[in-house]
């Protein structure tokens, strides 16, 4: 008879008998691993920060798998980086396809206490989300995957030696940007990939305003009890922004209509200074 483990609860209790889901406490790991100096900790120390910082009964055994499950284990390196880091700086956008913003959302699956990532990408002129990718995992396989269709769907191609009109793609320093894998995605399309310095989310501005409106519009109006369910609101809801929510700051019009429509040349060119 195989023998069957004990069932993994999907959240830990606090020091006041609160269950914090797994979603929350992998948001409070990448917390730590963006952060200038925490971030150069491993997990035992991360797992003393959790327990004195947000009150944690957890173990170093639990944070050790969430860690190696979000790509966020240390690791000795000693060579040399083949994609140098590019610092995020500020810009003045005129068009679209010039600058895109992604990042990495989590929600939670409230049957079973897992939690599930969606990585998405907005270009910061017109406000559409020209991709995103939902999955139980997400590796840089996955990202990449997605932006070359996006890029596709865009039709954005670029020629060797046209820097100035490169595509600017912005992220934080989360595992999956600052992995080669990524690195040679940018240099395979031609796409220029700037990085924001650690705890200067207002530079990913843009992307983290739309994943606080998917939260606030998608996830706290629906309990989602399994991975297709979540999946298929999060793919409702994202066609309805392009499509057919109006955004203030496009004058107003939805994302989708304004890109046609500065396409077509029949709206005036804006400036978008970051």
């Amino acid at each position: 008879m195989k023998k069957r483990g004990r069932p993994i609860p999907g959240y830990s209790v606090s020091n006041q008998g609160e269950k914090i889901p797994d979603a929350q406490i992998a948001e409070y790991l990448m917390e730590l691993y963006w952060d200038e100096w925490l971030g150069a900790m491993g997990y035992k120390k991360w797992t003393l920060y959790l327990k004195d910082h947000h009150s944690l009964i957890i173990s170093k055994h639990k944070v050790y798998r969430m860690c190696k499950g979000l790509g966020i284990l240390k690791k000795p390196n000693t060579k040399k980086a083949k994609h140098p880091r590019k610092l995020a700086r500020n810009r003045t956008i005129t068009g679209s396809n010039q600058l895109w913003q992604v990042d990495i959302k989590y929600g939670n699956i409230t049957d079973s206490n897992a939690f599930f990532y969606v990585c998405s990408a907005i270009d910061v002129y017109d406000r559409t989300i020209v991709g995103y990718y939902c999955g139980s995992v997400c590796k840089a396989k996955h990202i990449t995957t997605m932006l070359t269709k996006a890029l596709i769907r865009r039709k954005v191609h670029f020629k060797s030696g046209e820097f100035e009109k490169k595509l600017i793609l912005r992220t934080d320093n989360g595992p999956q940007f600052v992995s080669e894998d990524f690195g040679n995605f940018c240099d395979h399309h031609k796409v220029y990939h700037e990085r924001i310095p650690k705890k200067t989310p207002d530079m990913n501005a843009y992307i983290e305003s739309f994943h606080s409106v998917l939260q606030r519009e998608c996830f706290d109006r629906y309990a989602f009890g399994f991975y297709e369910e979540a999946f298929y609101y999060v793919d409702q809801y994202i066609a309805f922004y392009n499509h057919s929510r109006y955004h203030g700051s496009l004058k107003p019009h939805t994302p989708q209509k304004y890109y046609d429509l500065s396409r077509r040349g029949q709206i005036p060119s804006t400036k978008v200074k970051l």
